[in-house]
C-alpha cells in the first residue's frame, strides 16, 4: 500500500504547474487555507501542528496544486515564522500533496524541525516522516 500511495505521490508530482505557469484561479489571493499552527513538545522534541482550513484541504486534494500548497506554506510562516527551518517547507509540501489522498481529513499536518533533510522520494516513501515514525505526543 505505501507503495502505491508512494507512485501515486511521485506520479502527481511529475505534473505539478511550472513556475510562472499557475491555474486560472490561481490568480487571486488565495482563501484563507490553514486555520492556525501550534507547536507541541514532547521532551526534547517539538512538533508544529499545521490545521488546514476546508478550503486548504479541498484545495490540498486537488492535483496540480503546487503554486497553492507555496502559497499555503507561506501561510503557515506567517502564523508561525520560526517554522523557517531547514526540512519544514518539504515536509508541509508532502503533507500537502499526500495528506488528503493518503489520510482524508487527519486533524492536523505534524512537521518536525529534528527530522532529516532528504530527496523527494525518501520523504515520500517515509508518508512525510523521515527520520522515523509520528511523534509519540
Amino acid at each position: 500500500m505505501r507503495h502505491r500511495v508512494a507512485a501515486v505521490a511521485l506520479a502527481a508530482i511529475a505534473v505539478v504547474v511550472p513556475p510562472g505557469l499557475a491555474r486560472a484561479d490561481d490568480a487571486a489571493a488565495p482563501p484563507d487555507l490553514i486555520e492556525r499552527t501550534e507547536w507541541a513538545q514532547w521532551g526534547d522534541l517539538k512538533s508544529l501542528r499545521v490545521y488546514p482550513t476546508a478550503a486548504g484541504r479541498a484545495e490540498a486534494a486537488q492535483l496540480r496544486n503546487r503554486p497553492v500548497g507555496e502559497a499555503a506554506w507561506r501561510q503557515v510562516l506567517e502564523s508561525a515564522p520560526e517554522a523557517d527551518l531547514p526540512g519544514m517547507r518539504e515536509q508541509f509540501l508532502c503533507h500537502w500533496q499526500l495528506a488528503e489522498f493518503a489520510h482524508p481529513g487527519k486533524v492536523s499536518w505534524n512537521l518536525e524541525p529534528w527530522r532529516p533533510e532528504v530527496d523527494t522520494a525518501s520523504m515520500i516513501e517515509s508518508g512525510c516522516n523521515p527520520g522515523g515514525t509520528q511523534e509519540p505526543f
